[in-house]
């Protein structure tokens, strides 16, 4: 087997959060006077800092660096209760399985590459008994635009195999149009679930080089070892 690294997404990917990090962004959104409509718009594939910035900017506020910081201590310091609270939170179909399967395989290093600042990933994934699994990553907080966390994520996955980037497989696992441009920006190959918004074959229009309804897939499997 190529030295591999999987980069997977958590949201829609991993697991569904029932809107949790929807509802601890809008209540971060009005305490500092903006409303709710302002953070109106589709969170799909977007990191963390990118939904900060531009709901400042529906509502007309500073979306500096440091009025997007201040945004995110908000949203984290009530993203643990939301998604403690959440009816819908669940770990997604094949997500174990698949996560087990690539444990006991040497050459592959096994990450995140999600939108989320890293303390709200651990949030995200603690209640689903997943924080454990992943050892590094490329996040939210990493950088904003999503192709150069994946970049970053891509690199630490590198290192942890002892090799150059150049001599390892990325395969990109994810569920929107953008987890799959932000695989293709970087070169790697992008494995499309269509566990949240979007479906598979949708997914497979915008460029993902395989598309399966879910994890349990056997061509998951493949995809991400290489066959």
């Amino acid at each position: 087997m190529r030295p591999t690294i999987a980069l997977f997404d958590i949201d829609g990917t991993l697991v569904s959060c029932g809107g949790a990090g929807r509802r601890s962004m809008e209540r971060a959104f009005v305490e500092i006077g903006a409303r709710t409509e302002h953070a109106g718009f589709d969170f799909g594939g977007m990191t963390d800092r990118a939904i900060a910035r531009q709901g400042l900017r529906n509502a007309g506020l500073d979306d500096h660096d440091a009025a997007i910081d201040a945004l995110i201590e908000r949203y984290l310091s009530h993203l643990a209760g939301e998604v403690t609270r959440s009816e819908g939170y669940r770990v997604l179909p094949g997500v174990v399985e698949m996560l087990e399967r690539l444990r006991a395989l040497g050459a592959i290093a096994i990450g995140l590459g999600t939108g989320n600042v890293e303390a709200g990933a651990r949030v995200k994934l603690t209640r689903g008994a997943l924080h454990d699994r992943f050892d590094f990553g490329g996040f939210g907080s990493d950088a904003e635009d999503r192709a150069q966390l994946l970049a970053i994520g891509a690199d630490r996955g590198a290192a942890r195999l002892g090799r150059a980037r150049s001599e390892c497989r990325v395969v990109v696992i994810g569920d929107t149009p953008r987890d799959v441009s932000a695989a293709i920006a970087i070169g790697a190959e992008c494995l499309a679930v269509g566990t949240g918004a979007h479906a598979a074959d949708a997914l497979a229009r915008v460029g993902a080089h395989v598309a399966v309804d879910d994890l349990r897939d056997v061509r998951a499997w493949e995809m991400v070892t290489g066959g």
